[in-house]
């Protein structure tokens, strides 16, 4: 899988499905709001488009979201995991310390993941 490790480390979906069950780490859908209503969301994530992540995950700024825990380890997705790459940058330079990409949604479902909608 070529490109994830430039945007946080790579985190085998199965891990991501395992540790959002028992709550250690937030899932983050980076995908598009139009997106996400033509194919649901992994159960439980939060969705912050990328476009808007600078400002709803910046826990300094007055739009941060209150569903994501500084503290806690991040987990984002997209459709392929191009563009959770480029949110798992954008988490770091915010101060975040524990960044992870586990690609598509495709991955999380192949997983075992829940998929809401």
């Amino acid at each position: 899988m070529f490109g994830f490790t430039m945007g946080g480390a790579r985190m085998d979906p199965r891990e991501a499905v395992s540790k959002a069950r028992t709550g250690d780490i937030t899932v983050i859908d980076v995908r598009n709001h139009g997106e996400v209503q033509m194919t649901g969301k992994a159960k439980g994530a939060v969705v912050v488009p990328l476009t808007v992540m600078p400002f709803q995950c910046d826990p300094k700024g007055p739009d941060f979201h209150a569903d994501i825990d500084p503290a806690k380890p991040v987990a984002l997705y997209c459709a392929s995991g191009a563009r959770s790459a480029q949110g798992a940058q954008i988490l770091k330079r915010l101060g975040f310390n524990e960044v992870y990409n586990i690609g598509g949604l495709g991955h999380w479902h192949q997983a075992g993941g829940e998929i809401e909608r």
